[in-house]
C-alpha cells in the first residue's frame, strides 16, 4: 500500500525535522509548511492529505486561523502543538474540532502513536492491524491476542513486546533497542525488565513462546520454526 501522507506545520525547522524523522520510520510520507499560510496553500493544492499536526504559535497566520479555515471545508484530523499548557487553549482547540492536543515539549514516539491512533479511527491506517504467525494471531486494533484459536490474556507491555517481536520476525533485536523501542527511546532503565517480561510472554503462550529465541549476549529474536 501507498504510505499515508502527514501535513507538517510548525515555524521551527528543528521541530519539523523531528517530527518527519520519527514519521518517516513508520513509513508515513511527510510535506511541511514553515507558517500557516502556506499550510493552507499546501493543504489546498495536495488532495492527498490524510491529518495536519499543526503548531499554534506561528507567523503571518496562527494556528487556530489555519484551523478555522480547514474546517469550513474539511474534517481532516488535525493535531494541534503548543508550548502552552492553558487549558482554555486546549477547549478552545476541541470546540474548533481539533482530534488531538498535545503540549511541548512532547515524546516523538508519543507524537507517532497518537498519529497512527486517529488514523486507525477514522478508517485511513495502513498498518497491517492483524498479525498472523505459527498459529498465533495478533489483533492491533482488537488488543487481542489468540493462540491456535485461544485467547491469551496479555498485560499492555507483553502485548506491546510481542507485537514488536512479530513486527520483526528473523531478526535479532539487542535489548537496547527492545527498550528503546517498547518502552520509550528515552526510557533508562534495567534490561532485565526485558528479560521478566520475555519469561511471562513465553509462559502465558505455552509451546508457542519457543519462537522468542533467546540471542545470547545481544537479546531475543521472534522465529516460527519450519
Amino acid at each position: 500500500m501507498d504510505s499515508l501522507k502527514i501535513l507538517v506545520v510548525d515555524d521551527e525547522s528543528r521541530m519539523r525535522k523531528l517530527v518527519r524523522d520519527f514519521l518517516s520510520r513508520k513509513n508515513f510520507t511527510v510535506v511541511e509548511a514553515a507558517n500557516g499560510e502556506e499550510a493552507l496553500d499546501l493543504f489546498y493544492q495536495d488532495k492527498e492529505i490524510s491529518l495536519i499536526i499543526l503548531d499554534v504559535m506561528m507567523p503571518k497566520m496562527d494556528g487556530w486561523q489555519v484551523c478555522r479555515e480547514i474546517r469550513k471545508d474539511s474534517k481532516i484530523p488535525i493535531i494541534m502543538l503548543t508550548a502552552r499548557g492553558d487549558e482554555r487553549d486546549e477547549l478552545l482547540g476541541f470546540e474548533l474540532g481539533v482530534d488531538e492536543y498535545i503540549s511541548k515539549p512532547f515524546s516523538p514516539k508519543i507524537l507517532v502513536a497518537r498519529v497512527e491512533a486517529i488514523l486507525r479511527r477514522t478508517g485511513q491506517a495502513n498498518q497491517e492491524d492483524v498479525l498472523k504467525s505459527g498459529g498465533i494471531v495478533l489483533d492491533k486494533a482488537a488488543h487481542l491476542v489468540t493462540v491456535d484459536g485461544k485467547n491469551v490474556d496479555l498485560s499492555f507491555k507483553e502485548f506491546e513486546l510481542l507485537t514488536y517481536f512479530m513486527e520483526n520476525q528473523g531478526i535479532a533485536l539487542s535489548r537496547e533497542k527492545i527498550l528503546n523501542s517498547v518502552w520509550n527511546y528515552d526510557y533508562f532503565g534495567d534490561a532485565r525488565t526485558i528479560d521478566t517480561h520475555v519469561k511471562k510472554l513465553r509462559s502465558k503462550m505455552g509451546e508457542k513462546g519457543e519462537y522468542i529465541k533467546t540471542v545470547w549476549g545481544m537479546g531475543y529474536k521472534f522465529e516460527v520454526g519450519e
